[in-house]
């Protein structure tokens, strides 16, 4: 029972420090960007998302020089459609080569189509107020960072939705000391997210960009960490301010997008036993063990729920799972096992592409 209060005061701790101490991106921090910016947008089969990402991008203020490129990855229903309606510039992808995941191979093309000193990478289903790309280069400039991935307030309308998605931004609050990994450089503990990311070009290619990671399904974590593996600085920004982002439409997308990755998203098969059997211990386990009779199991409960409720308050997200974050932990256990299952048997799929 010490160690079950040890882990999650250290976790609560984790919360608290990050939540004073993390880079924030915020709209009045805007200033004029005058290098060129290039956005960089991959598309397949988001005809529902076409106008919505198109219009919040267009409406960019503070910025001199930019270009935005949307490439059309093979969709299937009207995005091309909708794209030329609206007089966006688009290219067609080419086929998928062997040994690429879909949307690290579309990345590569849009970012060799581009000439911005910046490049800014966004998803489909995001949505940037006007200020977000400027604020964050001028955040990105003051730290001297050669990128940043201001993390977007996950929106949750579905009760499973309500339920995961708060479990995405608290996973690395309670787990990373953010300024500690940033000012060291860290890679392990680099956090990122590809729902908006940007990066210098120059530093980009030194790498050799997502062609670099061409087989990762992590490819947001892997590119931020290979960057700082090769000496350039960034990282993750609290980004809830400026961006948000609604991942899935429904149940069954939401457990298909957590399944294509989460066997591979804690360092191998023994990493991910071990988070298995953390995330049991730390928030499952109190609630077991007070229902029992123990009165710390409790009080382990209470302070789990608390971190629950600074991460979610931080970072904008919904607080369904403030209390509820067992069931949450469970039903996560239960998606990074489906994820290993489908994995061993080859039965892993994202927008129709058999994952390798």
């Amino acid at each position: 029972m010490n160690l079950i209060l040890l882990l999650v005061g250290i976790g609560a701790c984790l919360t608290l420090l990050n939540s004073v101490s993390m880079r924030v991106v915020r709209r009045k921090k805007s200033s004029l960007v005058t290098e060129t910016i290039s956005v960089l947008i991959p598309m397949r089969d988001e005809a529902t998302n076409v106008d919505g990402v198109i219009g919040s991008i267009q409406s960019s203020t503070n910025l001199s020089q930019w270009n935005l490129t949307v490439l059309d990855d093979a969709s299937s229903d009207d995005t091309g459609a909708k794209l030329q309606e609206l007089y966006v510039k688009a290219i067609s992808g080419n086929p998928l080569p062997e040994g690429w995941l879909g949307k690290n191979w579309a990345c590569w093309q849009l970012a060799n189509s581009s000439d911005g000193t910046y490049l800014v990478f966004i998803d489909a289903d995001v949505r940037v107020f006007p200020e977000a790309i400027s604020s964050s280069i001028t955040l990105m400039n003051q730290l001297e960072w050669d990128f940043i991935s201001p993390y977007p307030r996950q929106i949750a309308k579905s009760f499973l939705e309500r339920l995961i998605q708060p479990l995405l931004q608290w996973s690395w609050l309670a787990s990373v000391p953010l300024r500690l990994a940033q000012r060291f450089r860290i890679s392990s503990m680099t956090i990122a997210n590809g729902q908006f990311f940007i990066v210098k070009r120059s530093a980009y290619f030194s790498v050799g960009g997502h062609e670099s990671i061409r087989t990762e399904v992590l490819d947001d974590l892997r590119l931020a960490r290979t960057l700082i593996d090769a000496g350039f600085k960034g990282g993750v920004a609290e980004g809830s301010d400026v961006v948000e982002c609604r991942m899935y439409d429904n149940s069954s997308e939401l457990i298909n997008g957590y399944t294509k990755s989460l066997w591979n998203a804690f360092g191998g098969l023994l990493g991910t036993l071990f988070t298995i059997v953390l995330i049991f211990t730390t928030q499952v386990l109190p609630v077991i063990l007070g229902l029992s009779g123990f009165a710390l199991g409790w009080l382990a409960f209470m302070l789990s729920a608390f971190t629950h409720a600074v991460a979610a308050t931080r970072t904008k997200s919904s607080t369904a799972n403030i209390f509820l974050h067992p069931i949450a932990s469970v039903f996560l256990i239960l998606l990074i096992l489906e994820s290993l299952r489908r994995k061993k048997q080859g039965k892993l799929v994202w927008r129709e592409r058999n994952l390798p």
